[in-house]
Order: C-alpha cells, then sequence, then structure tokens
C-alpha cells in the first residue's frame, strides 16, 4: 500500500459533503461552514436532496449527479444510509470517505455488520475510507478543514486520534495557543485507513516534525512493529488501556484489542517511542519535541524573577536526571553590574522582581555558552519577553503570573516558533524527553529527614536498649577479642554473623564491618582480625569495641522499621521492605506522631510489596498484628526518650508469629 493512496485526504481537489444541512446544530452544516471559512481551494459540493443551496453553495441529491470528478467525500448521514453512499462513492470514482457518522462496530453486532458491509464495498470499488465514527481530517497546509472545531493555523504536529475528544482537546490546545499542527486525522473505528498508514504517511510528509498518535490498541502488531522501528521523526503515544479497567473501556470503545500494557511499554522503550502518561503530557511532549532544539547535554541553569517558582523548577531538573550546577565563577563576573546587587547569584539566578527584558537578554547572552540549556522563568509580567529569547537556541521558556502580559507575549514566540510552557515542571518534563537516557544523571528522590551529626549508640548497646523496650532481637554476645568471639559462637552454635561493634560507623556493611554465615571458629577468628585491621586502617578515627557475634536468623520477609525527629514537624515512624532494597526501592510509608493501631495497619498495608505480607503466591502470612505493636513501640520511645532522633530497625525478620530485630542503629541528639 503506496502513501500516495492518502493524497486524498489531505490534498483532494474537490469534496462533496454526505448529508450537508441548512440546520446550524447540525454536524453537517458545521463541517461545511468550516470547508468553506477555511478557505478550502477546491470545489465544494453539498449533498442534500432537500434544499437547492446551503452557505451560497449549489446542492446535489447524489455525489453521482456531480459534473465534475470528486476525490474526497465527507459522510454524515444515519448509519443504514452509509453502505448506498459509499457505493455511490465508488461509482463516481471518488477515491477517499470520511465517515463522521456513528452506529457502527462500537454500537455492537448489527452495527458491527453494517461497517463490514462497508469496508467491503468501498474495497470493492477501491474507495479509502477514513472512519466510521470520526471526528475528520484537518489539514491547513491545503488548507481542509473537514472536522471540527475550526483550526487554520500551520504547525509541525500530526495528531492522529483514535477519539475524536482526545484529539478536539489537542486541536482546541493547538488553536488556542497558536501553534497550529500539520494535520489532524481522527480515525474512528478504523475500518481501513490506521494510525499504521498514517504514521507512513507522516513519515513522508515535509509539514511535519512530530507524530502524535492517542492509541487504544493496534489491530496488526507486527506491522505497528516493523513501521515504529522505521520511523525516523519522534513519535509520543498516548496510550490508553493501561488498567483492566481502562483496557476493557478501550476494547469496547473502538472495539480493537487493548494488548497488554507491559508489553506495549517495552515496544515503546526499544523503538524510542516518547509515551505520554496524560492528556497534558500528550501536549507538552508533542509541543517540546516539535520546537525544541535537543540539547547537548543535562547541565541547566534556571534564570527566574519568581525564586518560588526556580525551586520547583530545581525539584522538577533533578528529579528528571537533569544537573542544575553552581553558577561559574568566570560568569558571575561577567554579570557584575548587569543584575542588581541584591540579585542571588547561584542556580537558579534569582534576578528579583527588578528585572526587565534587557537585562534577561544579556543574562540569557552571557549564560548559553556554560550550560547545555538556560531555563528562563517570567516570573512575573515582563514587557517584551518575547524578544529576548530566540529560535533554536538553548533556551527553555516557562512564563507564568503575567496575566495579560504573559498572554500576548506567549503568542508572539509561539508565531516565532519558540514554545512556552505555563509552569516549571511542564517545560521541564518536556525537555526531559530530548535527552537520551545516556546522558541524564541519576533521577533525584524525596529526600528524609537527615540526622546528622549526631552520636550512634554502638550495635550491642542499641540492643540491649531495644530489649530494654519489648523488642525480640537477635541472640547476640559481644566479643572484644579473636577468641571470645570463637568461644561466643561456640555458645550460640555455627553458624552465625559477625558485624563491628562501633558508635562511629554508621553503615556497617559499607566499609566491611559484615560478615554471615560464619561455619567455623576459625573463620570467625580470621574475621575478627580482618575486619577490625581493614576498618582501622580505612578509619582510624573510628573507636571500635570489637564485635557482636549473633545467630543465624531463620528466613523471614524482611523489613525496616524506624523512627525519625524532624526539626520541624517531630517524630515520625516508617516501615517498608527492608534490607539493601530499602534504599534502591524506598517502598516505605510515613507517619508523624501521634499514631493509633489504626494507623500502624494502614502504613504497613499501603507499601507496594504489602501482597508479600498476605502470603503472595504460596508464602507463609505475616504477623501483621506484631509489625504493629512494634511501630506503636517506636512511637512510644519516641514520646518517651526526646534525645533520641533516629533509629533504624534494618532488616527486621518477619514471621508468621512475630518478628526479630536482626540489626538496629540508634543516633541521639
Amino acid at each position: 500500500m503506496s502513501t500516495s493512496d492518502l493524497r486524498c485526504f489531505f490534498h483532494p481537489q474537490s469534496i462533496a459533503v454526505i448529508g450537508a444541512s441548512e440546520s446550524p446544530e447540525k454536524l453537517g452544516h458545521e463541517i461545511l461552514k468550516n470547508l468553506v471559512e477555511g478557505g478550502f481551494p477546491g470545489a465544494i459540493y453539498p449533498i442534500n436532496p432537500k434544499t437547492e443551496r446551503i452557505l451560497g453553495l449549489t446542492c446535489f441529491t447524489n455525489v453521482k449527479e456531480i459534473p465534475d470528478a470528486v476525490d474526497l467525500a465527507v459522510v454524515i448521514i444515519p448509519s443504514r444510509f452509509v453502505p448506498q453512499a459509499i457505493q455511490d462513492c465508488g461509482e463516481k470514482h471518488v477515491k477517499g470517505a470520511i465517515i463522521v457518522t456513528g452506529g457502527f462496530s462500537e454500537a455492537g453486532d448489527e452495527g458491527e455488520a453494517l461497517q463490514n458491509e462497508v469496508a467491503r464495498i468501498a474495497k470493492e470499488y477501491d474507495v479509502r475510507l477514513i472512519g466510521p465514527n470520526c471526528q475528520g481530517v484537518n489539514n491547513p497546509y491545503h488548507p481542509l478543514c473537514a472536522s471540527w472545531p475550526l483550526l487554520t493555523q500551520k504547525g509541525r504536529v500530526a495528531v492522529i486520534s483514535q477519539s475524536g475528544t482526545v484529539g478536539a482537546a489537542m486541536m482546541d490546545w493547538f488553536s488556542v495557543e497558536e501553534l497550529g499542527v500539520s494535520s489532524f486525522v481522527s480515525l474512528g473505528n478504523r475500518a481501513d485507513v490506521s494510525e499504521l498508514d498514517l504514521m507512513e504517511y507522516f513519515e513522508e510528509d515535509p509539514n511535519t516534525s512530530v507524530i502524535a498518535i492517542y492509541l487504544e490498541g493496534t489491530k496488526d502488531a507486527e506491522r505497528f512493529q516493523k513501521i515504529l522501528g522505521r520511523v525516523t521523526k519522534p513519535v509520543v503515544i498516548l496510550k490508553a488501556g493501561r488498567t483492566p479497567g481502562g483496557k476493557v473501556a478501550a476494547e469496547s470503545h473502538t472495539k480493537s484489542l487493548a494488548g497488554a500494557d507491559a508489553i506495549y511499554s517495552s515496544i515503546f522503550q526499544r523503538n524510542d517511542v516518547c509515551r505520554a502518561e496524560t492528556i497534558q503530557d500528550f501536549y507538552d511532549f508533542a509541543k517540546g519535541l516539535a520546537y525544541l532544539n535537543p540539547p547537548d547535554g543535562n547541565r541547566i541553569l534556571f534564570v527566574t524573577t519568581s525564586g518560588g517558582a526556580a525551586i520547583l523548577a530545581t525539584d522538577a531538573a533533578e528529579q528528571e536526571g537533569l544537573e542544575v550546577p553552581p553558577l561559574p565563577k568566570e560568569l558571575a563576573d561577567q554579570l557584575e553590574g548587569i543584575i542588581p546587587p541584591h540579585a542571588i547569584r547561584g542556580n537558579p539566578l534569582d534576578l528579583t522582581g527588578d528585572a526587565n527584558a534587557k537585562m534577561f537578554q544579556e543574562v540569557i547572552q552571557r549564560a548559553r555558552p556554560h550550560f547545555d540549556t538556560v531555563g528562563i522563568i517570567f516570573g512575573d509580567p515582563v514587557l517584551d519577553a518575547s524578544t529576548v529569547v530566540t529560535p533554536h537556541q538553548n533556551e527553555l521558556v516557562m512564563f507564568l503570573g503575567g496575566a495579560e502580559v504573559e498572554r500576548e507575549e506567549k503568542l508572539k514566540m509561539h508565531h516565532a516558533g519558540i514554545p512556552v510552557f505555563p509552569t516549571p515542571e511542564r517545560g521541564i518534563r518536556a525537555l526531559s524527553h530530548l535527552i537520551p537516557p545516556s546522558m541524564k544523571g541519576q533521577k533525584a528522590k524525596h529526600t528524609f529527614p537527615a540526622a546528622e551529626g549526631k552520636s550512634q549508640m554502638s550495635l550491642s548497646q542499641c540492643f540491649r536498649f531495644l530489649e530494654g523496650k519489648g523488642f525480640d532481637c537477635i541472640v547476640s554476645r559481644s566479643a572484644d577479642s579473636p577468641g571470645k568471639a570463637a568461644h561466643v559462637a561456640h555458645q550460640l552454635g555455627l553458624p552465625v554473623a559477625v558485624k563491628i561493634d562501633s558508635p562511629h560507623i554508621l553503615h556497617k556493611s559499607d566499609v566491611g564491618g559484615v560478615k554471615l554465615n560464619i561455619l567455623s571458629a576459625q573463620d570467625v577468628r580470621a574475621t575478627y582480625d580482618r575486619m577490625l585491621s581493614g576498618i582501622q586502617e580505612k578509619h582510624p578515627e573510628a573507636t571500635l569495641d570489637g564485635v557482636v557475634v549473633s545467630a543465624m536468623a531463620s528466613p523471614g520477609l524482611e523489613v525496616i522499621l524506624g523512627m525519625n525527629r524532624d526539626e520541624q514537624f517531630g517524630p515520625m515512624v516508617m516501615f517498608g521492605l527492608g534490607g539493601i532494597t530499602v534504599e534502591l526501592f524506598r517502598d516505605v510509608s510515613l507517619r508523624l506522631l501521634p499514631i493509633d493501631r489504626d494507623d500502624a495497619l494502614e502504613m504497613i498495608h499501603e507499601i507496594k510489596a504489602a501482597p508479600l505480607l498476605k502470603g503472595y503466591r504460596g508464602q507463609q502470612k505475616i504477623d501483621v498484628e506484631a509489625l504493629a505493636d512494634a511501630l506503636l513501640n517506636l512511637a512510644q520511645i519516641a514520646q518517651d526518650h526526646p534525645d533520641i532522633v533516629e533509629i533504624d530497625l534494618n532488616p527486621v525478620f518477619a514471621y508468621p508469629e512475630g518478628l526479630v530485630v536482626v540489626d538496629a542503629r540508634i543516633l541521639k541528639a
């Protein structure tokens, strides 16, 4: 199938509107009016047997009565009459038909049979179809608006949508912001032309820079993958039907198989498809990819008049793996005399409310060579803001809080091909999709309350304290010599674990201070010597109180329980998946005190790994009541001991009956 077969939908020389209406509230009138007012350059033929003229155009009773050739038909009549209308088009040698009418496969078995009949007739007469049950086609470059709303602004994004409403929302946003589109196609039920045909067409379309697709499912999985692998232009996809309920809704909406979402995600990742999670992202990502230049790296400087917006921008940047490095001294020196003395010379570079367009321009020009992207935040009404930014430069423009000035300046920038984003978060997310993952840094995570500069109990002290508060701790003994360590190991029974006992070592495993499953007394002696000498060499300032020799705990579910005292909000307790995964996944829940048992149980069940507590895949159920007791116990310790600022119990092995603390850290003010 050649993409030239689809030119009739975007570059027809003549159009017949089958179902044109005199009534302004009917689609047959609105689409005819949009064709006329949109400036369609060819002949327009209304088909309506009940009237002679509509909008000054001569009507015909049937498409076959038109004396001249017809390239495209727009069909807006009741579904039961559509098969005959398509046959009439075939006999007239019409190349393509857009069937706006609904009541086909989306309406049940009878409608599906009717759709199959329409498709059969169209194939017999070599008439290409878009629809049925669709919102039409718009190509501002022809111009041709066989759709609604009327959009005439030329742009760079081709919007393909299996939903008319989602597509109309995109068209409305592109229209309001005066960015326009290269084309819009509402696919509806896809009796013939599909998103696959259109991806190939827009890949060759010189007016299209980005292909944006709202997708509920594809009917040809093999071809879908092949085309994604061949397309060189950026593709943005908003894939609906991600959840089980959404999948069912998508299948009933367009009678297409939505498919397993994880498979789609894998296909998108393999083919560098930009996946949007919301309609807002769908718009922003398409806009960014169409109008922003890919930066050379991930270093960004924020130049702002709003400190708050700049903080939000910094958060968003670091969460996307972008680097917000300090302001270079060379640049700071160059800005002397340009920015006010009270401006904050850092990154973000806060020009304060005194900034005007000229100041922004001089700062931007000097900053460009030092950063991959200059994030410009017009946080107030800044007159002539559009004059200080440049198309195709390493600039990301965010304008908020500018009222009428913002609206006027934003449109001027859009006319110049410079995209403007209404919030820092939306701008950063759009920019992020232009930067390959290999160029990004590690995505920043939300911070946890810190407890730096505090004193730490040794491990043996922690165990004694916790046991005094009612916690079951792993059976352990302290040892201050290799021989005593071996003796304790015999008492506990091999195998054992050996851990460094020091108030100055926060993370024992990071410095080689943990050895598990030691099987012989000889190995216990060797471990003692090797552990202490290695740590003394690397950390000569640390006080070492020997080791703690512990029995090996029976296998159980590793969880973490903790308490942290924030300077502003006070103590909170934490529960989550434990072991080394706590830093990797941060699958934890937090609660500020006070808490009761209901709060504790709610915390336990809200982590992502909560199914593991219920006996997932045949595993034993965990004693959640014992976990709740432990959280309430930590809350009581926080109340009774205001000098304790942090408690980390990790790992804690949870069992069908009870739990045991295997390692612990307690910090005091």
